[in-house]
């Protein structure tokens, strides 16, 4: 089943000439309008009026999470739970309705965590156990919703899905096996979901491709190293940008603390979070203290508006 493109997006499609801007009213009225920035090769969707969208950081730890099995470092024992990451993941909720994107490890403590009693989709941006491994757990959300889970990701991503959970998509599954309807995304099509409105926007975490996703004024990028220009145009004028940062020195596939930064510098977010991090980034209320203003580390069940602005 491939992801439903929007009438806008076919539209668009057609336009030639220079990256332009106008003004569409999405079908259903409660819907708001939105602008559009279009591109030979990107479309990007920003609203003019308020969708009421709230993101609530289910995890902000590395693959490992935070403690770390037998380390004694400052870090993993401090009782500051601020410091005790589970693997990333973001919880995106509109009226209630609810989005997860990633679902790690730790999916299940966070559905409990967060009391989450509906689930509408899973919206992977990467194959990495870290970020998958926890579907099994879609399935109390099958029986409570008597419907399959339908489950975002690129066709490499679902092959990966696909191949890892077998058992789930066999001819004849095992009675009680989750039930999981997968959905084809690429970076060139924006979809919706939940009635809220996704823009990928490929990274590159080492040679893999990751999807971030831009929702109105707020991005969320995870796992990142290095992006095209193409696909870090599409974050121009967001308010609001969650990205990874490992820790203090240099590693071969995720940004760390100082490359971080500049890249933050270089889009001028109002607010940047920092997410995906690791016991080596040193303690939350030290490092916190030495970031630039309107950055900030995020951390596991800080829930934040589209504007970035703390919530609870």
């Amino acid at each position: 089943m491939q992801a439903a493109s929007f009438t806008l997006t076919k539209f668009v499609n057609k336009i030639q000439g220079p990256p332009s801007f106008f003004s569409y009213l999405h079908p259903r009225p409660h819907f708001p309008r939105f602008k559009v920035t279009f591109a030979p090769n990107s479309l990007i969707l920003s609203f003019t009026h308020s969708l009421i969208v709230t993101f609530t950081f289910l995890g902000t730890g590395t693959s490992q999470g935070v403690p770390i099995i037998g380390c004694s470092c400052e870090v993993c024992v401090s009782t500051d739970p601020r410091d005790q990451r589970l693997r990333t993941s973001l919880l995106v909720s509109h009226e209630g309705r609810n989005v997860v994107i990633d679902a790690g490890p730790d999916f299940r403590q966070q559905m409990l965590r967060a009391g989450v009693k509906r689930l509408d989709a899973v919206v992977l941006t990467h194959e990495h156990n870290d970020h998958i491994i926890g579907l099994d757990d879609v399935r109390p959300f099958n029986f409570l919703q008597d419907r399959h889970m339908p489950l975002y990701g690129t066709t490499s991503v679902l092959a990966e899905v696909k191949q890892r959970f077998a058992y789930i998509f066999a001819k004849n599954p095992y009675p009680g096996a989750p039930m999981i309807d997968p959905v084809e995304i690429s970076k060139e099509t924006p979809f919706e979901v939940a009635e809220i409105p996704f823009t990928p926007i490929e990274v590159m975490h080492g040679g893999l491709p990751v999807l971030g996703f831009r929702i109105g004024d707020f991005a969320y990028i995870t796992d990142m190293k290095t992006i095209s220009d193409a696909e870090k145009s599409k974050l121009d004028g967001v308010r609001t940008l969650v990205l990874n940062a490992l820790h203090l020195e240099w590693h071969h596939s995720h940004l760390n603390l100082e490359e971080a930064l500049d890249f933050i510098e270089t889009i001028k977010p109002e607010q940047a979070w920092l997410t995906h991090i690791s016991h080596r980034m040193g303690l939350q209320k030290l490092r916190s203290k030495q970031l630039p203003n309107g950055v900030g580390l995020a951390w596991d069940g800080m829930v934040v508006g589209q504007d970035g602005l703390f919530i609870g």
